[in-house]
């Protein structure tokens, strides 16, 4: 028996079941992954950080075949500058994007006009700030307990979120360490109307990565993620590893290369790499 859907904003605008986001992680969010969440009544997104974008257009054409509930895509707008890939965006006839990595302000105004909504992701006050003023739908606030890239001043969701909560009543989706229901039902005390999640997608019999990675999520202790690159920017959770753990006390360090090389996340890895949790933003608190 399945639950019975939910019902606010977040449902609202994005068309889905349940007010339930996965998380837009480069490599990973793709067709196999984000067509089962929608299929479950959640958004499923497709990313845009991994920067292969003609692949990309490609899973959009996947998604088409495998599901046919509405989904979303995230635009990382460090990766589509100088590219004719919002005009793509916008021929999907796409209810909902979220937008990451620079100001919502040069697509905001655009993908509006073409009927989509735009929730800007945010990490502190003073960015949700900035995204309201350019006019966006909604906000994913998200907490330093994320996996992935993060802001190198970190703050807990738990601060995080009813302060921002309590300088907007636009709709706001929580991301960073939310990995269940006690979680989710916490974060919708604090004032949101929906949840992202990465690493629980991840860790989903559905996604593309290797079994050995996911076990290693699932075994990981609360203890197990590291905070890296703090000194510059982007700072970053990755999965507590012995190259990981070598790599925290520098503080700052020249990430892109140290993630430089072939990802394969389907090779039987028995313990995952540095560059797999860097590049998939695959750890959080779990």
């Amino acid at each position: 028996m399945s639950a019975a859907p939910i019902k606010n904003r977040v449902t609202e605008i994005t068309g889905t079941d349940y007010p339930i986001i996965q998380a837009p992680m480069s490599w990973i969010a793709r067709a196999q992954l984000a067509s089962a969440v929608c299929n479950a009544g959640g958004m499923g997104i497709i990313e845009t950080g991994s920067g292969e974008l003609d692949a990309i257009r490609g899973e959009v054409q996947k998604m088409r075949e495998l599901t046919d509930k509405p989904f979303g895509m995230n635009v990382a707008l460090a990766f589509v500058k100088g590219s004719d890939f919002m005009d793509f965006v916008i021929e999907q006839s796409l209810p909902f994007v979220t937008t990451s990595s620079g100001s919502p302000a040069v697509c905001t105004e655009i993908f509006q006009q073409a009927g989509i909504k735009v929730f800007h992701v945010v990490p502190t006050l003073d960015m949700a700030l900035k995204a309201i003023d350019c006019g966006v739908d909604g906000l994913i606030v998200e907490g330093g307990e994320g996996g992935g890239f993060k802001n190198p001043s970190p703050v807990s969701l738990m601060v995080l979120l009813p302060l921002i909560r309590s300088r907007t009543d636009i709709p706001i989706i929580a991301a960073g360490g939310i990995c269940d229901g006690p979680s989710m039902a916490a974060a919708f005390a604090m004032g949101a109307e929906g949840v992202q999640m990465g690493t629980r997608m991840l860790s989903s019999a559905e996604s593309p990565v290797h079994q050995n990675w996911k076990q290693a999520v699932v075994e990981a202790k609360e203890t197990d993620t590291v905070f890296l690159n703090q000194q510059s920017r982007p700072a970053l959770r990755a999965l507590r590893t012995e190259r990981t753990a070598a790599l925290q006390p520098l503080g700052l360090f020249v990430w892109w290369r140290e993630v430089e090389g072939e990802v394969n996340l389907h090779a039987a890895v028995p313990v995952p790499r540095f560059h797999l949790a860097a590049r998939e933003g695959a750890a959080a608190v779990v």
